[in-house]
């Protein structure tokens, strides 16, 4: 008996001494850890992320003809004839507003002769020089005239550089004006006039006003013209401005047309 009390007393020390035992430095009481829990500032949200802007609509390249010859995007080259070239006359063709010198009385469509109208005068403005409407519609039989003329005085070959045959030139789209200034001393026979003020202010402006240089000096393979520094298209500002923006400078180039350095016959 002396043993088993001395048995129970020695369990019942360990007991208490386990009860009263201080935690280990690892051990966290359960209500210490709530207490942290509690007191432990929340996380803050993610940042919301803005939604990326909508891409901007592609530019529509089929929103006007290339073909039919009242259209403003008509593409007249070497291997593209105006349809019914020995008939077709433009649709509202207009004289030149009186303000602008005219010295032959050309007209042009009326919206061309509107934008040319406004470019002639943010080219006064801007730098302080006169454009001159030098040429702008001929019909047919004008530019069988015209055509001949450089033909006797170059040959075929040298006149398929410097002008279009009959029912192959822009100008009987009424979209198409030479310009010329009176400052430069410069003609429809020299290139001088690009590299006047007026030139290089056109070549770099005029699509403001919805008109192309259509006949760049290192496009020659594609246009098949030689350079004319003075001779600009309109296209309207949508078209030009895309042009500019995107860096191509042929309609044949921007609507994968095939190039016309020739004539097909």
């Amino acid at each position: 008996m002396v043993a088993l009390n001395v048995v129970a007393q020695q369990f019942q020390s360990g007991a208490a001494a386990a009860a009263g035992a201080t935690p280990s430095a690892g051990a966290t009481p359960a209500s210490a850890s709530a207490s942290a829990s509690a007191s432990a500032p929340a996380s803050p949200p993610p940042a919301a992320v803005a939604p990326a802007p909508p891409a901007p609509p592609a530019f529509n390249r089929g929103a006007f003809s290339v073909d039919d010859p009242n259209s403003i995007w008509v593409v007249v080259d070497k291997l593209r004839p105006i349809t019914d070239g020995a008939t077709f006359v433009p649709p509202d063709l207009v004289d030149l507003p009186s303000d602008m010198p005219d010295p032959l009385g050309y007209m042009l469509r009326a919206d061309a002769a509107d934008a040319l109208h406004a470019m002639f005068a943010a080219d006064k403005a801007e730098i302080g020089t006169q454009l001159v409407a030098q040429s702008g519609y001929r019909d047919y039989e004008v530019q069988v005239r015209a055509y001949q003329h450089y033909k006797d005085a170059l040959g075929v070959a040298g006149a398929d550089q410097t002008s279009a045959r009959p029912g192959f030139s822009e100008h009987q789209t009424g979209l198409a004006m030479d310009i010329m200034d009176t400052s430069s001393g410069c003609d429809l026979e020299t290139p001088c006039f690009g590299s006047s003020p007026s030139g290089i202010w056109l070549a770099a402006n005029a699509y403001r006003f919805g008109y192309i240089l259509r006949y760049p000096a290192d496009r020659v393979a594609v246009t098949g013209y030689e350079s004319e520094p003075w001779h600009f298209r309109f296209v309207g500002v949508d078209l030009a401005t895309e042009m500019h923006t995107t860096g191509v400078s042929t309609l044949e180039e921007f609507f994968g047309l095939p190039a016309a350095p020739g004539y097909a016959g």
